[in-house]
């Protein structure tokens, strides 16, 4: 298994990929949903209580074109029949268009909109404190990953191997997320620091054998000691993947959208991970050993 003398296809393997988010985030950029962008909120009287809001959520993406459209139970209203709606951003006549189409669906009053309770708008002003906490949380926790790899391991190469492909694996999240416009909400931030923690256990485990491998080759056959590793640890490392990715997969077929939008990054980002940690993680401690402790 000559993963490291074939180093170079790996690492075209993922600048295609992020190649490809490039050009999607330029072509069409991220699909903001409303916690970022801003929007509006309805407060609807549906005078039912609706146990099942697929069909409510089909008419307001098409009345809307809102891909992602929430929808949540009004609590201490008094009444079990209240519903918060919430969609990007719509003009005054497009609120009420909106209102006409759920209107007509659940018979609702369309002569004086009497059921619609309330309309507001939503502030964006979230979007940047969830950016800034997504940028610090992943920052921190990738520092903390370098140092403590760094100090276990006694050897900044390992540090650095571990935490370029952790960038890597976040890279390619991000790509996905602007290729498939996949919603970026709260859930993006829950998504990025799972797939670190799990990506960072399969390379460790990698590493570990790489340290205990090396008493046993000579200083200039670290390319051998990468490949046997990654051979030693390969049945492991993905039948580690493949239980998760059972259950991710699941999710995603038998989940709701909003599941589902969460589901697909992660699947993405545990291929990503188990990738990175057998043929990105290895290829770069190897460079870096070479060129650091030359």
């Amino acid at each position: 298994m000559k993963v490291i003398e074939r180093r170079n296809i790996w690492f075209a393997i993922s600048l295609i990929v992020f190649a490809a988010g490039v050009i999607s985030f330029i072509v069409q950029g991220f699909n903001f949903d409303i916690e970022f962008a801003g929007g509006t909120m309805l407060q609807i009287d549906m005078h039912t209580v609706l146990e099942d809001t697929e069909e409510l959520e089909a008419v307001i993406q098409e009345a809307t074109g809102d891909s992602n459209p929430q929808i949540q139970a009004v609590s201490g209203s008094g009444s079990e029949t209240q519903f918060s709606i919430k969609v990007t951003e719509q003009s005054p006549d497009q609120i009420d268009a909106l209102y006409q189409a759920i209107a007509q669906a659940y018979n609702l009053d369309t002569e004086t909109n009497a059921d619609l309770i309330q309309t507001s708008s939503i502030s964006p002003t979230i979007s940047s404190e969830m950016q800034r906490s997504a940028i610090l949380s992943t920052a921190i926790a990738g520092v903390l990953i370098l140092l403590y790899i760094t100090f276990r391991f006694r050897d900044i190469c390992f540090g650095l191997g571990a935490l370029i492909p952790l960038i890597h694996d976040v890279l390619i999240v991000v790509a996905v997320y602007t290729i498939f416009q996949i919603p970026l909400n709260n859930t993006f931030i829950v998504a990025i620091l799972t797939i670190v923690g799990y990506s960072i256990n399969n390379t460790i485990v990698v590493f570990d054998r790489i340290r205990e491998n090396r008493k046993f080759y000579k200083k200039s056959e670290l390319a051998s000691v990468a490949d046997v590793s990654i051979k030693q640890t390969l049945g492991r490392s993905l039948a580690t993947s493949f239980t998760t990715i059972i259950t991710v997969f699941l999710l995603f077929i038998l989940g709701v959208q909003s599941l589902q939008w969460f589901a697909l990054p992660l699947l993405v980002g545990i291929l990503a991970g188990t990738y990175s940690s057998l043929f990105i993680a290895s290829p770069i401690w190897y460079l870096l050993e070479r060129k650091i402790h030359r």
